[in-house]
C-alpha cells in the first residue's frame, strides 16, 4: 500500500473469475460494504481511500483471493461473511481463524455440494465436536446447529470413527395427541422426524439412506426409545432438546456409551412443553458446569444461514421480549400491598364522586 491510501493486488488469472463472481455480483458486494474505492483493470485490483479503509479492504480482498485460489465458490454471502468476521477481529474479538479458513473447512460432499461453516461461531461449534464427548450446540432457528451435527455424524461414519448413528428428538405433541392421528405408531411419530430425514438426505445418496436404516446403521426414533439403552460406537444427536424435560435430558446423557459421541441441539426461545414445564436444556448448563470433555457452544443471530431477514427476525423477537419484560415489571410494583396511610372516610367519599 502507498503513503496516499492506495493498493494495489494482483489476483491469479485462474482466481479472477471466481473472485468477481458472475456479472461481477461479488465486486459490486463488496463495493457496498467497504468504504474503500475498488477499481479493476486486467487482473489488477486498485483500492483507493483513507489508509484504514483501504487497509481493510486490502485484507477482505486477501482473504477472497485465497478462497478462490483454492477453487472454493465465492458468492456474495462469502463477501459479506468475510467483511462482517474481520469486522469482528478488529472490534475486540479474541484471536479467531480467517475467513478464509472458516469458509473452506469441508466436513462432508455430495454430488458437487459441500458442507461447511459459514461464521466464526459455527466452526468452534465444529471443532468442539471434534475435540469433546459432549457438545450442546444452542443457539435461534436458522443457525445450522442441527444439520452441522448431521454432517459431522456422517462424517464420522464415512470415516469409520464410529459405526451408527443415532438421531433423535421428543415428540411433545405426540405426548397428547398420538391416539387422535391416523395410522400407525411409526406413521404417527414421522412428521415429528421428517426434518432429521431431509437433513440425511441432503448428504447421502437417497437409496443408501433406506438400506443403512433396515441395516441399523441409521437409527432416526422418539427420544422415550432411548430409555434402557447403552449406546456404544455410535453418533448420537439429540435435536429440539428444549422440548426435554430435566429428567429426559438426564436420562438422555446417561445413554452415553463407550467409543460415543453425543451432541445436543435446541433453542432455549422456543420450549413447547404443556404447562409450563421446565426445559432440561435451560438448567443442564448449570448442572454440568466444570464436568471435563462437555462443551456448550452459543450460536446467535449472526450466525444464521438462512434468508438474511431470519437474523433480523430474531433479533426483533428479543427486542420485543426484552420490551415486554420491562413492562411487566413496573406493573409488578403497582400490585404491591399500599404502604402509605389509611384512606379516611372523606378521602373515600371524594374518590366515589
Amino acid at each position: 500500500m502507498t503513503g496516499d491510501g492506495t493498493s494495489r493486488i494482483v489476483v491469479p488469472e485462474a482466481a479472477l473469475l471466481a473472485l468477481l463472481g458472475k456479472r461481477d455480483e461479488n465486486l459490486r458486494e463488496a463495493e457496498s460494504l467497504l468504504d474503500a474505492d475498488v477499481h479493476v483493470r486486467g487482473n489488477e485490483l486498485t483500492l483507493s481511500g483513507e489508509p484504514a479503509d483501504v487497509a481493510f479492504a486490502e485484507r477482505v480482498f486477501a482473504e477472497l483471493v485465497v478462497l478462490a485460489s483454492r477453487g472454493q465458490q465465492i458468492d456474495p454471502d462469502a463477501v459479506r461473511r468475510s467483511v462482517r468476521m474481520l469486522r469482528d477481529e478488529d472490534d475486540g474479538a479474541e484471536s479467531s481463524p480467517s475467513p478464509a479458513e472458516v469458509l473452506s473447512l469441508d466436513i462432508v460432499s455430495r454430488r458437487g455440494r459441500t458442507v461447511r461453516p459459514k461464521t466464526l461461531n459455527q466452526k468452534r461449534y465444529v471443532d468442539a465436536i471434534d475435540v469433546n464427548t459432549i457438545v450442546f450446540g444452542i443457539g435461534p432457528a436458522g443457525t445450522g446447529k442441527t444439520y452441522l451435527a448431521m454432517a459431522k455424524a456422517v462424517q464420522a461414519l464415512q470415516a469409520k470413527q464410529v459405526n451408527r448413528i443415532i438421531l433423535t428428538r421428543p415428540a411433545v405433541e405426540a405426548g397428547e395427541r398420538l391416539g387422535f392421528l391416523p395410522g400407525t405408531l411409526s406413521e404417527k411419530i414421522d412428521p415429528y422426524l421428517r426434518p432429521l430425514y431431509d437433513a440425511l438426505h441432503d448428504m447421502l445418496d437417497a437409496e443408501s439412506v433406506p438400506k443403512l436404516m433396515a441395516a441399523g446403521t441409521i437409527e432416526i426414533a422418539p427420544l422415550a426409545y432411548m430409555r434402557g439403552r447403552s449406546l456404544n460406537d455410535a453418533f448420537i444427536i439429540l435435536d429440539e432438546a428444549q422440548n426435554t424435560t430435566p429428567e429426559q435430558m438426564k436420562m438422555f446423557l446417561t445413554r452415553l456409551g463407550f467409543n460415543s459421541k453425543m451432541v445436543v441441539t435446541g433453542d432455549v426461545t422456543q420450549v413447547d412443553l404443556p404447562g409450563g414445564s421446565t426445559s432440561g436444556l435451560r438448567v443442564v448448563r448449570e448442572i454440568l458446569d466444570g464436568i471435563d470433555d462437555v462443551e456448550f457452544a452459543e450460536l446467535t443471530s449472526q450466525d444464521v444461514v438462512r434468508h438474511r431477514l431470519v437474523a433480523d427476525i430474531i433479533d426483533a423477537y428479543g427486542r420485543y421480549d426484552a420490551a415486554q419484560e420491562t413492562q411487566r415489571r413496573p406493573h409488578a410494583v403497582s400490585n404491591a400491598p399500599r404502604t402509605g396511610p389509611p384512606v379516611g372516610p372523606r378521602n373515600r367519599e371524594r374518590r366515589g364522586r
